[in-house]
């Protein structure tokens, strides 16, 4: 009787009401969340289900982890080990943040003093463990820590789906561009020429025009500068579709925007969720967060740094391309973008995502700590003392999360498409599946042994076209995908046409435009 009463103790009713809210809420979520993936099935976006799948699958571990932590938490607490392992230097507060009311509920918030708060803890211990012997962490602690991870996962889910929406937003704001770029019916080939030229000296001229752009130094505090003043104009995405069309050997009427949108959509799927990497970070965070280090205050610093470096780096990739239009030497002379993966850090674009995905859980971990310590711990505690910190943290975990989605994202999502390699997401997901149906009645043709089939078996053979589901790598001779090759002569127009041909052999697939590719 001492920690409540019993279930047996328990008027039915109450333990009715409360068994059926808490199986309501979980149906409504489930049901939600249920209804949102036919949704996304009906409109084809495989990536978002991935996504939403992979948050169903952070759901689960979060219940896993908190089913673990209720289970168990009595048996760890029992768990006692010498009190000389303890000290107070590893402690989250100091000993002089803790009050008489802290101790012993009495609401006097004088502080406890050395001797006072050992004693107390020695009292309380050996009721359990016995003299000189300590619980390795106490009941109470473990229900804190139940509810901080639980939280932590919550807060990052919404963050990540913040993001994506955000960017979502400036992305489809570039949607109009995307419409005008396509040529007229009454205009020539020299009409064309002209408006090409003029977008591109319009490029050229932005971001290589400044006397800082000539110098290796000053080209970098003059492209963090141009990073505020917004993501990008209309010039550079004409300019940078240009290059990247020119790059690839895409038709002058490819959807760029619609190739940028499905690529969010996979990256999103690929940032979902918890990674063992990040739990590790968090990890490391809470065990280095003794008092008097201050360490998530200075750790509000990172994401700011970050945005800033990674907004600088793409401004600089921009300003690169550009410059190598105008310098008349150097390896990449040419009135044309020279898209490549020599442009970002360690030849590798896809950093620059890997650091906005920390941004993201750094300013979630943030957010969560602050949320469980406003609802877990007193007001008095050392994490809710300081109300001028809290403010610049929480001020500036919000401001960065907003900039680095509304407009540090949206312009990695453009300027990554820069590399030297393409993404699957290239081409619309029924034409990979046409290919794909396509390779495969011509691998069984031809384990038949059909005569009439020889040659398109011969063509798969020196062709394949199975792996269109990995990335697709561009080089000077071949585009290698995954373990076969696909000649240069097999452009994606020629893929579209090999989907046709699919079609004419498969009555039930319609037949594919360019437009919407």
């Amino acid at each position: 009787m001492g920690e409540g009463r019993s279930l047996a103790e328990t008027p039915t009713w109450s333990v009715a009401t409360v068994t059926t809210v808490m199986v309501a809420v979980c149906f409504l979520v489930e049901r939600s969340i249920s209804r949102f993936a036919k949704w996304l099935k009906k409109t084809k976006r495989k990536a978002m289900l991935a996504a939403l799948e992979k948050i169903r699958e952070e759901l689960m571990l979060l219940g896993l982890i908190s089913l673990m932590l209720s289970q168990t938490a009595r048996w760890i607490s029992e768990i006692c080990v010498p009190s000389s392992l303890f000290s107070s230097r590893f402690y989250i507060c100091s000993e002089g943040d803790f009050t008489v009311d802290d101790v012993f509920g009495s609401g006097d918030q004088t502080p406890l003093n050395h001797s006072t708060l050992v004693g107390w803890k020695l009292q309380a211990s050996s009721q359990q463990c016995g003299p000189d012997r300590e619980p390795f962490v106490s009941f109470e602690g473990l229900e804190q820590l139940h509810i901080f991870l639980f939280i932590l996962g919550i807060t990052h889910v919404l963050y990540s789906c913040i993001t994506v929406a955000l960017s979502m937003i400036k992305i489809y704001s570039w949607r109009k561009w995307e419409n005008q770029v396509y040529p007229s019916p009454n205009d020539n080939l020299q009409a064309r020429r002209s408006k090409m030229m003029k977008r591109q000296s319009t490029f050229v001229f932005h971001h290589a025009s400044h006397p800082w752009s000539k110098s290796r130094i000053l080209i970098w505090m003059l492209c963090f500068i141009r990073q505020f003043k917004g993501s990008i104009t209309k010039s550079d995405y004409m300019a940078l579709r240009l290059g990247f069309i020119t790059n690839h050997k895409l038709p002058p009427t490819y959807n760029f925007h619609k190739y940028m949108v499905r690529s969010m959509e996979d990256e999103f799927h690929g940032s979902v969720g918890i990674s063992w990497p990040l739990w590790i970070y968090a990890i490391v965070c809470i065990f280095i967060n003794i008092h008097g280090l201050n360490i998530y205050f200075w750790l509000a610093f990172v994401p700011a740094i970050l945005v800033m470096l990674v907004g600088t780096k793409l401004q600089h990739v921009v300003a690169q391309l550009a410059l190598e239009v105008v310098e008349p030497t150097g390896p990449f002379v040419g009135t044309q973008l020279k898209p490549r993966d020599g442009l970002f850090w360690f030849r590798k674009p896809e950093i620059l995502l890997w650091l906005i995905q920390f941004i993201s859980f750094q300013n979630a971990f943030e957010m969560a700590t602050f949320i469980w310590s406003l609802f877990e711990l007193s007001a008095q505690s050392c994490f809710m003392k300081n109300h001028g910190m809290i403010a610049f943290r929480l001020f500036s975990g919000l401001f960065v999360q907003f900039w680095c989605s509304y407009s540090t994202l949206p312009l990695n999502v453009i300027i990554t498409q820069m590399g030297s390699k393409f993404k699957k997401s290239l081409l619309a997901e029924n034409i990979r599946e046409s290919l794909h149906s396509w390779c495969r009645r011509v691998k069984e043709k031809s384990r038949r042994g059909d005569p009439a089939d020889r040659s398109l078996a011969r063509l798969e053979t020196a062709r394949s076209t199975c792996s269109l589901g990995s990335t697709i790598y561009e080089t000077d001779e071949t585009n290698t995908v995954a373990s076969g090759q696909l000649s240069r002569s097999l452009s994606v127009a020629s893929l579209d046409d090999l989907a046709v041909v699919d079609c004419i052999n498969e009555p039930s697939v319609k037949p594919i435009d360019d437009q919407k590719v």
